[in-house]
């Protein structure tokens, strides 16, 4: 019974913030009606608005809303940029706050350009060492097994511990540019305040909630190995 308990506890601290991030981006997605915008037409506005040169706008299929500052572009998942709901709207904010971060060459834009490169490689590195494990069981060799398995469990590991680094980054996108951006330029209502304020969090928290999810995934290798 304790062991059961346990493994819910694990499996809610791992992936439950994914499952919350979720939540709250399908929650306020309604669309609703009088909106002036949708969340494309609100990021180009915001990017005239605040003159951000060379900095395009793009219409992505579902899922991976990001700003690239390597295209200088604000790519969102057609739901958010054809979309006419709250979720669009932050998502969208959020994004454009991104592009104001790295337009005003600020400090905390330089924690996603440094640390991200480096998580997906070691990530990378980490599940390419793992591919080899089925190959060495063929060789019956205990310790290069082993060896394996903790050098390729470790990239990973240190790869999703990565993604943590840009958590100020993107608590900065949400809070220090969209929120304010949002609520003093009235491109919402006062009674919709809160449902954003749970939505921009929930962007800030994407990276953060996909690196538990990444270690949920390693202590799925290390129970199948164990029971070898």
């Amino acid at each position: 019974m304790l062991f059961v308990l346990l493994t819910v506890a694990v499996l809610l601290v791992l992936f439950g913030p994914m499952l919350w991030v979720k939540f709250q981006m399908r929650r306020y997605s309604t669309e609703i009606e009088g909106m002036p915008g949708t969340g494309g037409e609100l990021a180009e506005h915001l990017i005239a608005r605040f003159d951000i040169k060379g900095v395009c706008v793009e219409r992505l299929s579902e899922g991976g809303d990001h700003y690239s500052p390597q295209d200088k572009a604000v790519r969102l998942s057609a739901s958010n940029y054809d979309g006419k709901s709250l979720t669009a709207i932050a998502v969208a904010a959020h994004e454009v706050g991104h592009a104001l971060q790295f337009d005003r060459g600020e400090q905390v834009s330089q924690l996603r350009e440094r640390y991200i490169p480096t998580a997906m490689t070691l990530k990378r590195v980490g599940i390419a060492t793992m591919g080899l494990v089925p190959l060495v069981l063929l060789f019956k060799a205990p310790a290069v097994l082993w060896l394996l398995v903790f050098v390729g469990l470790g990239f990973q590991l240190l790869g999703a511990l990565a993604y943590l680094i840009v958590l100020p980054e993107e608590w900065d996108a949400s809070f220090n540019k969209a929120l304010p951006i949002l609520t003093s330029g009235d491109y919402i209502r006062p009674q919709d305040e809160p449902a954003v304020r749970s939505v921009l969090t929930a962007a800030a928290l994407t990276y953060f909630a996909g690196a538990l999810a990444d270690l949920l995934n390693i202590g799925r290798w290390l129970v199948i190995l164990l029971r070898r």
